[in-house]
């Protein structure tokens, strides 16, 4: 037998990506707070993580994310696949797809650096 086939599988990387995110990790709420605190100067207001009521799993949640003391949040943060989408909360238009919700927070305010490799989910 060959020195390949001897080799465990747990020691090769895993090629797993998961398409189906569907909830904000702890991580997440910990960077909107820190992102919601900084982007405060440039007309952030709030921020709430909530389920997502015409999601296709019943456990999606969404970042909503209010500007300029309006009634209603301005933009929905959600995980669709393996990407973040960034929508038009008033519109309902899809402003971006982005590879990491750090990422999709910079689009909708640049409030804090981000760091030079950020995790994709």
């Amino acid at each position: 037998m060959s020195q390949a086939m001897q080799t465990e599988p747990s020691v090769f990387p895993s090629n797993v990506i998961p398409f189906r995110m569907g909830i904000i990790l702890p991580r997440h709420r910990e960077y909107l707070a820190r992102w919601l605190e900084a982007g405060k100067r440039m007309g952030l207001c709030d921020a709430e993580i909530c389920i997502d009521d015409e999601a296709t799993f019943a456990d999606t949640e969404q970042a909503l994310i209010w500007v300029r003391e309006n009634a209603s949040p301005a933009y929905v943060v959600h995980p669709e696949g393996n990407h973040w989408v960034v929508v038009d909360a008033l519109r309902g238009n899809i402003l971006s797809h982005e590879t990491s919700f750090e990422m999709a927070l910079d689009f909708v305010r640049p409030a804090l650096p981000l760091q030079g490799s950020v995790v994709a989910a």
